[in-house]
């Protein structure tokens, strides 16, 4: 089909900015010659930001905001579309691909009943939104927000305030000082912005990131990856195939699961120690070693 307004959508490469051999760059603009048919041709990427887990993992990937334009074709499975013209907008970290996830959660979410979805804004206030897809925010201080819906979203955004997305692919922010996001679905993520924030994904492919000072993040799940880009933060993967990356004077911790989940090692280290560089995945290797995750 035609559409003449530009797609907001999201988009992974590998760390070499290529998608299928193809050399994108931030800024450009492309245009695919010949059929445009979703899953088969032309320029791909998701409207909802956290599908593109499940085409390119956190722990490997570049993930970006994109406008798509021209021919579009959409599959049922999930958000993905196909295009015949691609502009790649910005560079996107995994909090900020958090942060567009509830985003674009909340602009979907219309009301089914006057209090639906959830919004709970004054102090010691909570909100909750059960629904597929529904939205629940918490701006006030010492709130709670939860979403269980598939692909729900829950933000906290006010001191000491707490978010749970618990839905496939739902997404959860707390971006209040010592605020905790939990984010258990399947390609669930969960992002702490806030001062000694705590961000936990315990769904498989699942991704966390603190990137508050002093915060935490904790990817339990199959393949999860854990961020600590804030000052003084830690970041854990203790799931089977987790990774985990942390910044300058940051720690990282992991685990080696053998194919029964059983814990054969663990290991931790300060970013600048045992070669582990800041900005960069990590893994154990079966006898205990910590080596760079890349592309292959």
């Amino acid at each position: 089909m035609a559409d003449t307004a530009p797609l907001v959508s999201y988009k992974g490469f590998d760390k070499d900015w290529k998608c299928r051999g193809f050399q994108f760059a931030v800024g450009n603009e492309y245009t695919h010659k010949g059929d445009v048919k979703a899953c088969e041709s032309g320029f791909h990427a998701c409207e909802y930001p956290l599908d593109v887990f499940g085409y390119y993992p956190p722990s490997t990937s570049i993930f970006a905001q994109v406008e798509q334009s021209g021919d579009l074709s959409k599959q049922s499975d999930d958000s993905k579309v196909a295009s015949r013209q691609i502009r790649i907008v910005a560079q996107l970290s995994i909090a900020g691909l958090i942060k567009a996830a509830v985003d674009y959660t909340f602009s979907k979410a219309l009301p089914v009943e006057p209090e639906s979805p959830a919004s709970a804004t004054g102090t010691r206030g909570a909100a909750s939104a059960t629904g597929t897809r529904g939205a629940a925010s918490a701006t006030g201080d010492y709130s709670a927000a939860s979403a269980t819906g598939t692909r729900g979203a829950a933000s906290a955004t006010g001191y000491q305030g707490a978010a749970s997305a618990t839905g496939t692919r739902g997404a959860a922010s707390a971006t209040g000082t010592r605020g905790a996001a939990s984010a258990t679905g399947y390609q669930g993520a969960a992002s702490a912005t806030g001062t000694r924030g705590a961000a936990s994904a315990t769904g498989d492919y699942s991704a966390a990131s603190a990137t508050g000072t002093r915060g935490a993040a904790s990817a339990t799940g199959y393949q999860g990856a854990a961020s600590a880009t804030g000052e003084k933060s830690v970041a854990m993967a203790s799931g089977y195939e987790g990774t985990a990356m942390a910044a300058e004077g940051c720690a990282i911790f992991l685990v080696y699961r053998d194919a029964d989940y059983n814990i054969v090692h663990a290991r931790a280290s300060k970013v600048g120690q045992n070669g582990i560089e800041p900005g960069k995945f990590y893994k154990l290797t079966p006898t205990g070693e910590f080596q760079e995750v890349t592309n292959g």
